[in-house]
């Protein structure tokens, strides 16, 4: 597992780090979307800064991906491995309104949207809310 986390790193020019190393493997681990209190909690003893610029090297690296599923708190993923955070790799996100998890769904890509000529598309954050498979059983 180590190598691989190593790898991913490398693969995106971040410098691998004890605690880069940790968190993305926290992140490979989850199979939801994850705030950085939540990312405190599993790191008691580290610094909420260090966390915090941990996830902004891995965002601005496009390891990771943020959502802003209008719970209060960002939240991050992780990119896939061909993703370069353009428009068209951008993809639907699903807010579970009973147990508050945020999961991908990779496989449902943001719909086309047709600006005036004069605008130009940087992002687009598409959350569909609704009950998850784990929560309606």
């Amino acid at each position: 597992m180590k190598k691989e986390i190593d790898k991913k790193l490398q693969n995106k020019n971040i410098k691998p780090t004890p605690m880069r190393q940790l968190v993305l493997q926290v992140l490979t681990e989850q199979k939801t979307a994850i705030s950085l209190p939540e990312l405190e909690h599993k790191f008691e003893k580290a610094d909420k800064a260090t966390l915090y610029r941990t996830l902004k090297t891995f965002e601005n690296k496009k390891l990771i991906h943020s959502i802003d599923d209008g719970t209060g708190s960002v939240k991050y993923a992780l990119c896939q491995d061909t993703c370069q955070c353009h428009p068209e790799d951008l993809h639907v996100h699903f807010l579970c309104t009973k147990c508050n998890q945020t999961y991908c769904l990779n496989d449902f890509p943001i719909p086309e949207i047709n600006l005036p000529n004069s605008f130009s598309l940087e992002s687009v954050n598409m959350v569909v809310k609704g009950i998850c498979s784990n929560c309606k059983k």
